[in-house]
């Protein structure tokens, strides 16, 4: 199966051709993917070299001249380190991009700690307007791009790994999907989460919502679920754990409610080892995502009371 990132250049391509207001800002990461592209729309199509403030700021200038620019690099690369040109550039200025990022958390283990970015997700949500999107498959990869293009002058950030589900999902760059339905606790699973999170719950009866848009959090879907599933909520992201906890206080603020959010840690792991490895050191396998969910929730109990 390609990745997400193998249809990005594709599909952005496709834009260029079709859309005059698309452009591309490179930073020479990603750059040979466009190389076709570049011949077409030479104009449309700017590779700044290794200078990632400078990218954003590129970014902005073109939005002001009502391009829609597409910004793409590692996740390190293109929310810490240029971080005051993405506060200023894009938000102080009001002005939209949409940032897609590779690398994610850990995917790339080998290239060390400069090259991950477990969180990237928090850091954006610093700041106020943006629209996140964690696709968990190629296909939804590719379906909220299309989204994120086509909104307006928004400022969205799309964020791509090789980590995928084994199938992806009708979704529609707005609500959670309900996946499984029960009756002891919700568990809302973040993009390449949810094959995990599915395995680990075989049998535990509680509610499986997916996520794939994070912000803005559908907090009415939420609601929906916690009426008949009740209001012990577990977040499993495939970022810094507990990202997303103040959504979930927030869309709960006004009825008794536990969270427990999990996702990558804040120990610096620095045997750098596998992505596989990462996950399990990270306790978001299976076989780990299963006691800590069982325990809270207290479905752990009653399946193995049945």
């Amino acid at each position: 199966m390609d990745t997400m990132r193998d249809r990005f250049a594709p599909v952005v391509s496709r834009m260029l051709d079709e859309d005059p207001r698309v452009a591309v800002v490179l930073a020479e990461i990603g750059a040979a993917g466009f190389q076709e592209a570049a011949r077409r729309h030479p104009e449309r199509v700017i590779n700044v070299g290794i200078r990632e403030q400078l990218m954003i700021g590129t970014a902005a200038g073109l939005a002001l001249t009502g391009l829609r620019p597409v910004v793409h690099t590692f996740a390190s690369f293109l929310v810490e380190r240029p971080f005051e040109q993405v506060k200023l550039d894009l938000g102080h200025q009001d002005t939209g991009a949409v940032l897609v990022s590779a690398a994610a958390s850990f995917d790339w283990p080998a290239g060390g700690f400069t090259h991950m970015a477990p969180g990237d997700v928090a850091i954006l949500d610093t700041l106020d307007g943006w629209t996140v999107h964690v696709p968990g498959h190629p296909d939804e990869a590719e379906t909220l791009l299309h989204h994120a293009v086509a909104a307006g002058d928004d400022k969205v950030y799309v964020r791509l790994s090789v980590q995928s589900n084994r199938a992806g999902r009708v979704i529609d760059g707005q609500h959670l999907r309900t996946v499984r339905g029960g009756r002891s606790g919700v568990v809302v699973a973040v993009g390449p989460m949810l094959d995990a999170v599915l395995d680990a719950t075989e049998g535990l009866d509680v509610t499986v919502l997916y996520a794939t848009t994070v912000r803005p959090f559908d907090a009415a879907g939420l609601r929906r679920a916690t009426e008949a599933a009740g209001t012990d909520v577990v977040l499993v992201e495939p970022y810094l754990a507990g990202t997303s906890t103040a959504a979930v206080n927030e869309a709960l603020s006004d009825v008794p409610h536990r969270v427990l959010g999990l996702g990558v840690g804040r120990r610096e792991l620095r045997r750098y080892g596998t992505i596989e490895e990462h996950v399990a050191a990270h306790g978001l396998d299976p076989a780990a995502l299963r006691e800590r969910i069982g325990g809270f929730t207290g479905a752990g109990r009653a399946a193995a009371a049945g």
